[in-house]
């Protein structure tokens, strides 16, 4: 299942990963993680404290990935409001959710200060990102004065999480693009 030069602790990240995403943390057992990763008994305690210290290395791995995908569009070329546009219409499989996002679904992640720390922190630089953006578009008077950067990155967010949710409700990312359309309407630039 995995490359055989992935290492045991590797192995188990993914393994927790996939299956925090299949099942949840109540849903997670060891003894499933062991078996997707193809680890022997004892592996997880010889490389992590037990399965909260696997799951806040699977949650920061599926983090640090999030990050780095939205920063690969939102500090790439084009116009500040290209920029959020590239963000908000990059690849996703939109029927599939959001991996950080589903997260917050996940009443033992949420209950953890811990486990909910990546999470959280990722929201939240998105947001912050997204919000520079909006300043630097005001400043090039691209986006109007008055737009508050925080509020703006709060609901580019919004649309893309409640974008994924309409769509799993429905079973087609149709929801999800109809949500981005009409954010973009909002957020275009003005011409005289």
């Amino acid at each position: 299942m995995y490359s055989a030069g992935m290492s045991t602790s590797e192995r188990l990240i993914q393994s927790t990963r996939e299956l925090l995403w299949e099942r949840g943390y109540v849903g997670m057992s060891p003894k499933a993680i062991l078996e997707r990763a193809g680890a022997g008994q004892g592996s997880m305690y010889h490389h992590f404290k037990g399965k909260p210290d696997l799951a806040l290395a699977a949650i920061r791995r599926t983090a640090e990935e999030m990050r780095a995908t939205a920063a690969g569009v939102l500090d790439g070329p084009g116009t500040p409001y290209e920029r959020i546009e590239a963000y908000l219409r990059r690849e996703r499989d939109v029927l599939r959710g959001c991996p950080i996002g589903r997260l917050t679904m996940d009443p033992d992640v949420i209950a953890s200060a811990e486990l909910r720390a990546p999470v959280d922190e990722t929201l939240d630089w998105i947001r912050e990102r997204i919000a520079g953006i909006v300043e630097e578009g005001k400043e090039q008077g691209q986006f109007a004065p008055s737009l508050d950067g925080g509020e703006i990155a709060a609901a580019v967010v919004a649309t893309v999480q409640g974008g994924y949710v309409l769509a799993r409700a429905s079973g087609s990312p149709a929801a999800f693009d109809a949500s981005v359309r009409g954010l973009l309407s909002l957020l275009a630039p003005q011409t005289p």
